[in-house]
């Protein structure tokens, strides 16, 4: 493979491929791609640990709903997988319901606090501050939105009792669990969040994690509800940590009893027929998925053969534009309008399209649009009724701000908002403002079929990459015939308008000589996604987990 143009790998496109890029990712072998994968005829879970999935059969095989599904192994992912998701983070839910043949979208992303201001991550001559300065600090914690989610979710679409829904996650947290390899890697590399005591003390101290603060926050939460998190002494214990940090940050208990999840209208698309739908601002991933299959759509895409350079070229070239129009106008849409609907004409894809030669432009500007007047998981559910959930959700970098409060980590999410408020000479839509909700990459996505029945319901974590991995499988089931464990499993590639970059390890990374022909600039790097899927089968579902990381499908 000579001639390769091998780009450094800059700091910032490291921080943008997520936690998970900054370890080796596990090699992923058939026996791997085995154990991740199921089928079912009545109901599915798939997600990040076997756990997590148990806890959400649990709830199934006792007569609950996809909504108490998903709560029961989110409750379970914040214990055995504190480095990605938790009570102290935010989350975005697409949820299908087969009765009422409806899809809706509930916006749990967090708040910046009121005292937040578009400086805020400035340093004292105007310049952005080191990315980890600002990271492991008071001033990046959201106020979270999960808790207030959870319950959320299971007024609208829960059967079982509340509390019910909490009796996994309490076994876990009382009776002790075992730390996954991935998380002892993790946690051997972090040397900030063992500088705190507390976590010092759970995370350190053997093979197995008791938390019986976690427990105690959870049985408040199952006998009070999301208030008890909101207000009173969890609350104060979170502002009195976030203020109490070396790097203090301003958020007030007025901040937290103010949280409120927003359900949105599901922002859908078609490509080849299907109809496919995903969560809209101020997550991106939506609008971007979309953009991609759109302008792939108009151009020779479908000729190209599975996996080959001419098929990452245009891929990669797609995802360039894609990425310069969500830099550009995508925000929090109570502070904006967002063109997304123009974004999404047939017209303006196709003089994207245009776009894409034969050689990569390596870096693309946004289109031109007039404006409008005025560390993350993954979990897929389907329940016997036929509902679903596909639910994303973070704290951010791995491990968050490393603020640990009752035996949870919060988020460092306000380092997703623009350091910088102003892009391309005007104010930035992404710039930091009170009470806002900063731009997100999270794509819970739902695929119907030509009838409209529900395909497949997926999604995964992996920072600003995300976009790219949710897309990759969608061509890869809806173009090349996959199914959704073979799709998730093939090689990630992609770009997010820098270099364009190849999974190290894989095929993938033959096309190198040929890419670069093409004037590519190639980054080589461990793509370490965590795609769970689940797509409707002959006689019931079939489920994928990805191979690069622990987690399972299961059903019944």
């Amino acid at each position: 493979m000579r001639h390769f143009q091998r780009a450094a790998c800059a700091a910032l496109f490291l921080f943008s491929l997520g936690a998970a890029a900054q370890l080796a990712a596990p090699e992923i072998d058939s026996e791997r791609v085995e154990r991740a994968a199921a089928s079912a005829r009545r109901h599915m879970v798939a997600a990040a640990d076997p756990r997590a999935v148990e806890a959400g059969l649990e709830m199934l095989r006792a007569g609950g709903s996809a909504a108490d599904a998903a709560i029961a192994a989110q409750l379970v992912l914040g214990l055995v997988e504190p480095q990605s998701s938790g009570l102290g983070g935010g989350a975005f839910v697409l949820h299908w319901s087969e009765k009422e043949a409806r899809a809706r979208s509930y916006d749990a992303r967090e708040t910046a606090p009121a005292a937040a201001r578009p400086e805020r991550f400035l340093d004292r001559h105007g310049n952005p501050e080191q990315f980890m300065l600002a990271v492991a600090s008071g001033r990046a914690v959201g106020v979270p939105g999960v808790p207030r989610l959870l319950e959320h979710l299971h007024r609208a679409h829960g059967r079982l009792p509340w509390a019910r829904l909490f009796e996994p996650a309490l076994r876990l947290a009382d009776g002790g669990s075992a730390k996954t390899r991935r998380l002892a890697r993790q946690l051997a590399h972090e040397e900030l969040l063992r500088a705190g005591p507390a976590a010092r003390a759970l995370f350190y101290a053997g093979p197995r994690i008791v938390n019986r603060e976690y427990a105690a926050t959870l049985r408040a939460l199952a006998a009070h509800g999301a208030d008890a998190f909101y207000r009173g002494a969890i609350a104060q214990d979170i502002v009195d940590a976030v203020r109490a940090h070396e790097r203090p940050g301003d958020m007030s208990l007025a901040d937290l009893a103010g949280y409120q999840v927003v359900e949105r209208a599901p922002v859908c698309g078609a490509y080849r027929g299907y109809r496919i739908c995903g969560m809209g601002p101020p997550s991106s991933g939506a609008t971007g998925v979309l953009q991609i299959l759109g302008m792939l759509e108009r151009t020779a895409f479908a000729r190209a053969a599975p996996g080959s350079a001419e098929a990452v070229h245009l891929f990669s070239e797609a995802a360039r534009l894609a990425y310069a129009d969500r830099a550009r106008y995508i925000g929090d849409p109570a502070y904006t309008r967002i063109p997304v609907a123009r974004m999404l004409e047939a017209k303006y894809l196709q003089e994207r399209a245009r776009l894409i030669g034969a050689r990569s432009m390596n870096y693309a500007m946004p289109g031109t649009l007039d404006p409008e007047t005025p560390g993350t998981s993954h979990l897929s559910v389907v329940d016997a009724e036929g509902d679903a959930v596909a639910m994303t959700t973070s704290i951010e970098m791995g491990f968050g701000s490393r603020i640990f409060v009752r035996g949870f980590l919060l988020n460092n999410q306000l380092t997703d908002f623009s350091f910088r408020p102003q892009y391309l000479g005007q104010p930035a839509v992404n710039r930091v403002q009170p009470g806002k909700r900063s731009r997100s990459s999270m794509a819970p996505t739902l695929v119907f079929d030509k009838e409209g029945r529900l395909k497949m319901a997926l999604g995964s974590p992996g920072g600003l990459v995300i976009i790219n991995y949710v897309a990759k499988v969608l061509v890869a089931t809806l173009d090349w015939g996959l199914d959704i464990q073979q799709a998730i499993s093939s090689p990630n590639f992609g770009s997010t308008n820098g270099p364009t970059f190849l999974e190290r390890g894989t095929e993938v990374e033959e096309l190198g000589d040929a890419l670069a022909a093409r004037g590519h600039v190639l980054n080589f790097a461990r793509l370490t996604s965590g795609l769970h899927g689940i797509e409707r089968a002959p006689g019931g579902w079939r489920g994928g987990a990805d191979p690069r990381r622990e987690g399972i499908a299961a059903g019944d």
